[in-house]
């Protein structure tokens, strides 16, 4: 669970990155602003979760579960920046949700 959670974390800290990083059209002057802050944080925020994580478990099933943020960061995309979820889209989230199902499955 903590894994995930790390996950999901970072799934936000991606979100942020983006928000951040809008002013940075305007010059390298914009590159200290909260939501570029919020979002570095977020990001290595999320390896204390995933660290205590891991130390208990098999670090070869427990790492694929990352990819669970790609999952959450398609959601947050189509929510704050409009993005469109495709089917293409909807296919490749079915095969990382499936593979993280299997490789849990594998590691019992």
């Amino acid at each position: 669970m903590l894994v995930l959670l790390a996950s999901v974390i970072g799934s936000f800290g991606a979100v942020f990155l983006k928000i951040g990083a809008e002013p940075l059209k305007k010059g390298l002057k914009y590159i200290f602003n909260w939501k570029l802050l919020l979002g570095v944080s977020l990001y290595v925020g999320s390896s204390v979760p995933f660290i205590m994580g891991v130390r208990h478990g098999e670090l070869s099933v427990l790492y694929p579960m990352v990819s669970a943020g790609y999952v959450c960061t398609m959601f947050w995309s189509r929510i704050f920046f409009g993005e469109p979820i495709t089917l293409p889209k909807l296919g490749a989230l079915a095969m990382i949700v499936a593979g993280i199902v299997c490789i849990n499955a594998g590691g019992r």
